[in-house]
Parts: C-alpha cells; structure tokens; sequence
C-alpha cells in the first residue's frame, strides 16, 4: 500500500495587490515516487513549490508532511524536517570548495571548532554512494554544470532530505548528462525517496515521471498515471490546445542566400595558455537560422558579447554585420545598422522592469522618428504599437501600463522578442530565447524567430537546448572550450545524442570540416 508524505489540501495564495496565484490547489506525493508538476510560466508552479519549501506562506488551506500539518516559517524548517529543494540558477559560492558549500550553515564542530575531517568524510561518502563522482575537495569554481548540479543534490542529501524539489534541472545538460541524472533520480526512487520534478521538456517529463500534475492559472487540472497520458493529452492539459509542430513545413521559404548577415572571422579573446575563444570563424547568410549548441561555459556568452559590442575585454580578429565591419562599433552602432538581440539575461539585461510594458517595447528604438519628432515623444503611436504587439505575442496582461516585472518570465520574454522583433532588423542574436519558458511561449518565440528567418533575416541561435536548435536551425556549430568542435550543415543527418557528444569534447571534427562553417 502506498505511503502519502506530502499533501496539500486547499491552498491558496493571493498576494497583497489582489494577484491570485494558487486557487484551492489539492494534491498528494506518494513516498518513493517521481511526481511531476507542470504548466505555463505564471501557472503558479513555483508559487506552490515556495510555499511546500517554505519560502512562502499560504492565504488558507493545509500543508500535511508525514501526516501531520505543518507552518513553515522558513525553507529552514522544511529543511529541518527532511524536505530539500534544487533551485534552478544554482546556490553555490564558486571559490569554496564542495564540501564548504555542502556544510555551510550546518557544520559539524569538534570541541567548539570546525570537523572538517569529518566533514569530507562524510560528503565523499554520500558522493560515492550515489555514483556522483565528486572529489569533495575541489572548488566549484572548477566544475562542469553537470557537476554543480549534483552538489545541490549533495546538498539536500547532506540534510537527510526525504522530499526533494527539483526545478528544471536539465535546462543546460546535455542528452548524456540528462540520461546519468535520470539513474540517479531512480535510484533515489528506489530508496524511497520522493523527487518533485518540474520541467518545461515534456518528453523528459514522460521518460521519468510516475504521477503528473497539471496546473493552468493557479488551478490544479487534475494528477494523472504517466501512462494514462498521450503528449498531445499532455499538451492540451496545460496550454488548451495542441502544438504546432510541423516547423519544416513553416521553414519552407525563398532563397536569399546571396550574402551574409554576420562574418565572424578569427577572432580569439584571453590569455593565449587558456583562451575564451580560440580563432572562431563562421558566418550567417541572409534568411537562415545558424544554432549555436554547447554546455554552458564554453565560450557561447563570450562569442555573443563580442558581436553584440558589450565584450569589455579586447579581442583580435573582426565582426561584420550586414557586410560593415563593427569591430569598433559600440552597441547602438551596431543596432543602428540593422542587428537586434534577445539575451540571455532578459531580468538583467533585456527589460527596465520597473518601468511600463509600452516604455520597454521601444527601449531599442525610442529614437525612431515615427515615435519620436525630437522634441516629443507620439505617445498615441506607441499605445497603437504596443497593443499590437501585445496582442500578436500573446503577452498575457491586463494593461500595457502594467510594470514589465510584475508579468511571469514567459512573458517577460515574449515583450523582449516583441521589441526585438518590431525594430526589423536583417540580422538577429537570440541568445537562449526559450530558456525556462512553457511551451506555449517558447512556440510563440519560435515562430516570430522563423518569421523574420523567412522574410530575410540571418539570425544566430545560441541555446542549450537541442530539441530547439535541431527544429529551428537550418545549419548547426557547436561550442566546447572556446572552439567550435563541429559543424553539421544538414541538420537532418545530426540528433540530439551525437550533438552531445561534441558538447562533451568526446568527439572533435578536423579544421577542414569546420571551416565549412564560413564558408559554405
């Protein structure tokens, strides 16, 4: 007989303007089970997830763990009494060491003083056990992604966590790397304990899960079997419609391959011993989408920020965008002359989020003379626009005044592909443009990037995720340690699988076949 340890009876969460995140919510967690939560951004999935963890409180309804009601008033109390949770941006101080960051707030002391004897023993046995092939003593600062992550599984491990939370944890692994997490998660499974898994990839929610819960709106639609579940059963629970998902047939265009939109020749950055970039050459063509593929920290966020004009430190070789060379081009120069870009960053770098939706959907051209005379700005001209774009991406708004920070990161994206969109641009960075966004919104933002493909436009594509670069792309590089290991001009004959092994340097083509790259 199944044994419950977590559930939720009637929880609601609305916030102090009246926003009503969670509404009568109603589910339960079986021990030694994997339970998977999906739904849109601004579903409230993370809202419910705080509230289980502590971060947040409940506006009314139960929270039983262990069949008792619990009231959190920290995640220190749900930590207290074995519930864990693994963030989605990592939690980790690069210059301590694993074992520092895995004991920090919870030390075992000797005598008064730190046992970091004990300590090591402790994390390199838990390491060991679960196969996570970890020297405790290493800094973090040292480790692939694929390793930071299994240090915050350490983490709630070294916390007796019965309950684990896991949010988007494969966004920035690769196929292989996904596949060793899955083991592990099972083996966990296998030991009783319980993963509350939360993903936007529905193929990887259907290869792991045993339960599915579905939220829409703040609304629970129901905890379903896995197998009582087809994907598009799936797909329609959480969005209300089927996908689209023929993009081949969306992709079909003219040919405008008659020049390039970006050249990207020789360039390197950093110290010659161990360079950020190592002599990258490519080039995009007019109306074709190039993907750039690797693990994070391999180069990719260098290579956008060179293009782009924000790479603070000096590179060699050149950039041309649209047949000018903009080595020497600030931002706005290069904007001026035809590029857009979506980035990675969208909180940090793409919105001012205390301003209105209308004031950051021109935040890239407020200077256009139809918006702007010189002297005033046409306000009814910018209500006309941003309604417009409002309503072709599906941002989900009561108002164009509404602050851009108070909309879900879905959305937020959308208004950012919106404004990066409507500037016409010839030639677009959109650098992980779907990252932690549902798939509603990440199929908006793949038709506007096909769209602005179709009419002419050379667009980079850099993301982590393969699904995404093998269905946009029409060519595909990939990135690993500062140099591009592979290049695949038929995106056809490449999956996902063998993507990932260039991502993980196992395997590297020659110079000649990458030189295709440039000049194909």
């Amino acid at each position: 007989m199944s044994e419950s340890i977590l559930k939720l009876t009637d929880i609601t969460k609305v916030y102090p303007n009246g926003t009503v995140a969670n509404r009568d919510i109603n589910m339960e967690f079986e021990k030694g089970e994997i339970h998977s939560i999906v739904g849109e951004n601004g579903a409230g999935k993370s809202t419910l997830m705080k509230m289980i963890f502590g971060i947040e409180k409940p506006s009314s309804g139960t929270i039983e763990y262990k069949g008792s009601e619990v009231h959190f008033q920290s995640s220190l109390d749900a930590i207290a009494v074995g519930i864990g949770m693994v963030h989605q941006h990592f939690m980790l101080i690069p210059s301590y060491s694993i074992v520092d960051n895995i004991i920090l707030g919870d030390e075992p002391n000797k005598l008064c003083f730190l046992d970091r004897k004990s300590a090591i023993k402790k994390t390199q046995e838990l390491s060991d056990r679960y196969n996570f092939e970890l020297d405790v003593t290493a800094k973090v600062s040292t480790l692939s992604v694929a390793k930071r992550q299994k240090v915050e599984i350490l983490k709630t491990l070294y916390r007796d966590a019965e309950l684990i939370i896991l949010d988007e944890p494969t966004s920035v692994l690769t196929p292989q790397e996904t596949d060793k997490l899955f083991d592990q998660l099972k083996s966990f499974k296998e030991q009783g304990k319980t993963i509350i898994f939360i993903s936007h990839k529905l193929d990887e929610v259907k290869k792991i899960s045993d339960k599915i819960s579905v939220i829409r709106n703040g609304v629970s639609k129901g905890t379903y079997l896995n197998q009582e579940l087809t994907m598009d059963q799936l797909t329609n629970l959480i969005i209300g419609r089927n996908l689209d998902n023929d993009m081949d047939e969306y992709k079909t265009h003219e040919d405008f391959h008659n020049a390039h939109a970006l050249e990207v020749k020789d360039v390197f950055l950093g110290n010659p011993e161990k360079p950020q970039l190592n002599h990258i050459s490519f080039a995009v063509k007019n109306g074709e989408i190039l993907g750039v593929a690797g693990v994070e920290g391999n180069g990719q966020v260098d290579l956008v920020h060179c293009i782009v004009g924000s790479q603070k430190a000096k590179y060699t070789g050149s950039i041309e965008v649209l047949g000018q060379d903009v080595t020497k081009m600030n931002v706005k120069q290069r904007r001026n002359i035809g590029m857009a870009y979506i980035p990675e960053d969208r909180i940090g770098d793409g919105i001012a989020g205390s301003l209105p939706i209308s004031d950051n959907l021109i935040s890239s051209y407020y200077d256009r003379s139809d918006i702007n005379s010189g002297l005033f700005m046409n306000q009814k001209k910018i209500n006309e626009m941003s309604d417009e774009l409002i309503k072709n991406f599906a941002v989900k708004t009561e108002s164009r005044e509404i602050t851009v920070e108070s909309l879900s990161g879905g959305n937020v994206q959308k208004v950012v592909v919106a404004r990066e969109y409507n500037t016409n641009a010839k030639m677009m960075i959109a650098e992980q443009p779907t990252h932690g966004i549902d798939i509603g919104s990440a199929e908006t933002v793949h038709h506007k990037l096909i769209e602005m493909r179709n009419a002419g436009a050379g667009i980079l594509l850099v993301s982590a995720d393969l699904d995404e670069v093998i269905n946009l792309s029409d060519r595909i590089i990939v990135m690993y340690n500062g140099e591009i290991s592979g290049y695949f001009p038929d995106v056809k004959k490449v999956n996902a699988q063998e993507l990932g092994l260039y991502m993980l340097g196992v395997k590297h083509q020659t110079p000649e076949e990458i030189g295709g790259a440039m000049n194909d």
